[in-house]
């Protein structure tokens, strides 16, 4: 009997000391959540901060951005966005999240 409640104290040890240890260790999943991204505001970002903030968005398309809101003035809405030359809604879904006004 004493033997049967070691085995049982033994086991209960190693089985909630395992839980535990898988509790506190975070996953591979857990730490794409909790990492951030990165947003760039395409009123008053610059050339450099939006092809590096942004995918799809070269030196090119950054600068037809930016001449884009000094000749009609800041984007109101980010679906503005389409209304450049080169950048269309596939663009708009690639940086879904990343784009702040």
């Amino acid at each position: 009997m004493k033997l049967f409640s070691l085995l049982c104290f033994l086991l209960s040890t190693i089985t909630f000391s395992t839980m535990s240890l898988a509790d506190s260790v975070p996953t591979e999943s857990s730490k794409q959540t909790q990492a951030q991204v990165e947003q760039v505001n395409i009123n008053t970002a610059s050339a450099e901060q939006l092809t590096k903030v942004l995918n799809g968005i070269g030196k090119s398309k950054a600068q037809k951005i930016i001449e884009y809101r000094e000749k009609f003035g800041p984007f109101v809405s980010i679906e503005q966005l389409k209304e450049v030359s080169g950048i269309g809604q596939a663009t708009l879904d690639k940086n879904s999240g990343k784009i702040t006004l």
